[in-house]
Parts: structure tokens; sequence; C-alpha cells
């Protein structure tokens, strides 16, 4: 997963095929079942991009079946098109790839639609995959996708704008001792009151997957939950004591304007606010392009009823369509990816969390502090999320969720609002 679009929405348009161009026996893998085809999401001359490259050009030389593979290089827009529209099209012609990738919350509306097929006897060591991965690629008890890495969410903060407003270095959060809401938002407060600025850009006015992403791990950190562990019911779970709980943070974070949903553009990265709530992508672009700002990362606050640390988690995968000619083929080509070797060439070479235990012990003594820290919170505090069917219209919900709250004015009764998007989420579970 990387930047805020995550181009949930667009998928929505391959849940609603159904079973469209994947269960009429396509002709679209390979004539020679010694060839796999490969279609990505990214561009060649990407950093992931070469590194998958270099993947694949020894998965061509080392394989001992005599496997070739190509891959397409489709790169997505700002909007998450190009490569779902891709995607779209061969649905309709009958002429997917025997190799994809797809992003995380997809896996249910993907798998539902036999768009993809099951990959459990092809993937080795799953015992080194860490937990969130297996559990994001997994649908109906059957893992259909790979993740490749990950990626988390961090409260980063300016170290020069904490120390001039007397915040000491013993009061910064750490994964050991991570604030409390109720301590969160004394910081805030403190934060406000000397700079007179809003304390933290929240990223309130992304309307997009990214508002699921990052802000549920309050919810599940209260103990809340968007639907039940089956995923059939909303009501009840939505609106629940505990759920309404977050978004009655959220809203009060707005109210007393330690918040904004009108953030300034770079707000964080140019000193106007003091903290920044967003993803390990940001790590790579502050030192990049900010080399004199001093900051660190914390982790998430927790619940003061709960104090259960929770981070967000989920990124791009791997998964064999349905149209796969050759299976060993292409369940070989997607083992050897996942495989330690590749898995810590692509990441490292993107900047991003590995998906299995071995890669991030090799890549903690390469990386910064902030990207370990990232790991570390990522291997103890990750939650994956839901697998839905209907994920598109349920993360919709969420963020429109989010953005009645934010209204406070408006709409001032959490509870009122949770009720009425409880109902709301419970008419695409049905679906």
């Amino acid at each position: 997963m990387k930047k805020w679009k995550l181009g949930v929405a667009a998928i929505a348009t391959v849940a609603a095929l159904s079973l469209t161009g994947c269960s009429n026996n396509s002709q679209s893998g390979s004539s020679n079942n010694k060839n796999v085809t490969m279609w990505v999401h990214f561009s060649n001359t990407d950093p992931e991009g070469k590194a998958l490259q270099k993947n694949i050009n020894d998965f061509n030389k080392e394989n001992k079946h005599g496997y070739k593979a190509k891959v397409q290089y489709i790169p997505r827009s700002g909007s998450g098109g190009g490569y779902e529209d891709k995607i779209n099209a061969a649905l309709n012609s009958g002429s997917l790839p025997d190799v994809l990738t797809l992003d995380a919350p997809n896996t249910a509306a993907y798998a539902h639609s036999k768009i993809i097929q099951p990959i459990d006897k092809y993937i080795t060591n799953k015992d080194d995959i860490l937990p969130t991965i297996i559990k994001q690629g997994t649908y109906k008890g059957k893992l259909y996708a790979a993740g490749y890495s990950e990626s988390s969410i961090g409260f980063y903060y300016n170290k020069k704008m904490f120390k001039e407003a007397g915040i000491k270095d013993s009061e910064i959060a750490t994964l050991q001792h991570p604030w409390t809401w109720t301590q969160f938002k004394d910081i805030c407060k403190r934060l406000k009151n000397h700079f007179h600025e809003p304390a933290i850009n929240m990223n309130l006015n992304d309307h997009s997957e990214m508002a699921l992403y990052s802000l549920a791990p309050f919810v599940w950190s209260a103990g809340g939950s968007i639907t039940n562990p089956a995923g059939t019911k909303a009501v009840g779970y939505f609106n629940s004591k505990q759920t309404t709980s977050a978004f009655q943070l959220i809203q009060d974070m707005v109210k007393d304007g330690y918040t904004t949903i009108s953030p300034k553009d770079k707000g964080f990265e140019t000193g106007k606010y003091a903290m920044m709530m967003t993803g390990t992508w940001e790590v790579q672009t502050l030192q990049n392009q900010y080399k004199n700002l001093q900051w660190g990362v914390m982790p998430y606050p927790v619940s003061p009823a709960t104090h259960k640390e929770v981070s967000p988690t989920g990124s791009w995968q791997y998964a064999m369509s349905s149209a796969a000619k050759n299976k060993k083929a292409a369940g070989a080509l997607i083992n050897f990816l996942m495989s330690k070797k590749c898995m810590y060439r692509s990441d490292m070479a993107n900047t991003v969390l590995p998906a299995r235990k071995s890669v991030s012990k090799m890549m903690m003594p390469k990386v910064n502090e902030q990207m370990r820290f990232f790991i570390k919170q990522n291997q103890t505090t990750g939650h994956a999320r839901p697998v839905l069917v209907n994920y598109p219209q349920v993360t919709r919900t969420f963020a429109d969720t989010v953005q009645n709250v934010t209204l406070y004015k408006k709409n001032p009764n959490v509870q009122k609002v949770m009720n009425e998007q409880a109902k709301v989420i419970q008419k695409y579970l049905e679906k």
C-alpha cells in the first residue's frame, strides 16, 4: 500500500462482474505451458519495478522446470485507474494473465467472483509469513493471495516544536508506553495553545480508503469492530458503544481544534503542525526532501478503557488468476517471488515493510530508526482489515461516517450517526 489512494473504489466494478469472464474457460493463458504471464500495477522504471525485473530474471534462470515468466507493467493513475481498468477489460474479453497483483482489501471480491484461485499448496514456509498477511489473503478458509510487503501508519512529530512547547523526551509515546487517548488530547492541547495552530494533521479531508485504513485502529483499540467476525452483521457492531467511542474521539479532536478537516498543504513538513498521522511511505519523502527537519515517529494512542495497541496493515499481493493454464508454473512464480531473497530485494528497494519474519531480521540492521520502529509496530500491533466481498461499499461508508462526525455542528450526536451508518453497511453485507 502506498500513498493515500488505494483504488478500492475502482475495484467495485470487478466485484459487480461476479463470474463474468472467469468461469468461461478463458483462453488467456499462454499456449506454451512453460511460459507464465504476469501483470503488475507499477512501472518498470520505479524502484519496485526494477527490483521485480531482477527477481523475474532470476526465476527464469534458476527454476528447474524451464518456466519463463514475462511481466507487463501497467502503472495505476492517481485515482487508481489504469491497472484496474485493464483488469476489468480483461475480464470482459477473457484475457487475464496467469499471475496478477491486487490490493489487500480486494481479496474477497476477486475470490468470490472467481477471478483468482487458491494458492495454498504452492506457497512454502508459510509459518514465516506474518499472520496479518495470511489473514488478508484468505477467503473462506483458503489462501487466495500472498502479500509481498506490509505497510503501517505512524504519528510523526516535530522534535523541535515539541521541545518549544515544553514537552519532555520522557513524555514521548513509545511502543512500550503509548499515550492513552486522554494523554494524546492533553499533548494536543498544549501544542495548540503554544503554536495557535491545530496540533496534528490527521488527514481527515481524505475520504478514500485511507479513512478506514488509518482510523479503524481507534475502533479496534476500543474493542469495537466494523462487522461481526463472519462479516454478516454491522448493526450492533458498527454502532456499538466501543466503536462509537472511537468516532467520538475523532469528533472531539475536530471540535476542540486539535486537528482540522481542511489541513494546510505540507503543514507538518513546513513546521505549521507539530504532528502528522501518515504512512510508512513518508519516511523516504522526509529523508529526501526535508533534510533539515528533526522528526520522529510514535505509535497510535490507545483507548483508556482497554489500553490495547493496534496499528493498520495491508498492501499489494500476488495472486493466480482463474485463467492460468499451468497452475504449477504460476504457483512456482508466486512462491519464488515470495522467497526471502526476492522479498528482501524488493522491500529494500521500495522502502516498505517486509511480509516475512525472516526478512524483517535481515532488514533491521540495514534501515533507519524510523523504519525499525515501523517493522516492530507492524509485527507486534498489526491488525488486518476485514475481508468482505462488498468491502468497497463498506469502506466508502466508513469514510462517509468519518466525514459526518467531523461536521459536528450538523451532526452533534455521534451515536445517532453510527446507528444510521450501521444500517447502511448492513444492507451491503446482505447483498
